[in-house]
């Protein structure tokens, strides 16, 4: 299963409705790149080759030459399964290392962590600090999960998470180092309070 290599892809074509803004675009205190940008740079250690799940028409502050390559959603009416669909069909039977772009506390130590249990699973994800459940959008998808992803999105599913509850016998979950790494920026007050934890981070740093 670990014989094929790992390709990754950022989640960065959302419409960013509660925020008001694009939340690809969001510049965190000390980053001074958009957050796509972070994003790709933290994973690309990991990956041959590191790709941008963006929708039609969409900017990216700070794209230029020597960027990531896009790849345009299949559809939006499907989420983020429209991203991974995508992603299946320009890197057929390799990994994915998929992870959104809005978690600005993601280092590429937790990345580290997760990658080093490739094994035996399908699928590698952390569970969430809120309920347990699996984080999907920061996980890693071997070629047969791949698979089940195209099969339920033809089949008009929309939840990435679901998918992974239902396929739980091939999914190792692994515990969270800190129960703040994965919070996410949806809102303005998300992304003033997570602003403000990094301020301090860096300030304790």
């Amino acid at each position: 299963m670990t014989d094929c290599e790992i390709y990754g892809l950022v989640l960065a074509g959302g419409f960013s409705k509660r925020m008001d803004r694009d939340k690809a675009n969001l510049v965190y205190p000390f980053n001074h790149k958009p957050q796509w940008e972070v994003t790709a740079e933290c994973i690309r250690p990991f990956c041959r080759e590191v790709f941008l799940s963006v929708r039609d028409g969409q900017h990216l502050d700070g794209f230029c030459e020597g960027s990531p390559e896009t790849i345009g959603d299949r559809g939006s009416s499907q989420g983020p399964f429209s991203g991974f669909l995508s992603a299946m069909q320009r890197v057929p039977g390799q990994a994915l290392l998929v992870v959104a772009c809005d978690l600005p506390l993601l280092t590429s130590s937790i990345l580290r962590e997760m990658i080093g249990h490739r094994g035996a699973a399908d699928a590698i994800a952390f569970k969430s600090s809120s309920d347990g459940l699996p984080e999907p959008l920061c996980a890693l998808y071997e070629p047969a999960m791949l698979e089940v992803c195209r099969t339920a999105a033809h089949n008009g599913a929309r939840c990435p998470r679901k998918l992974l509850i239902q396929n739980a016998p091939s999914v190792e979950l692994l515990d969270l180092p800190r129960p703040d790494v994965l919070d996410n920026a949806n809102t303005p007050e998300d992304f003033a309070r997570l602003s403000l934890m990094l301020e301090q981070r860096k300030t304790i740093e």
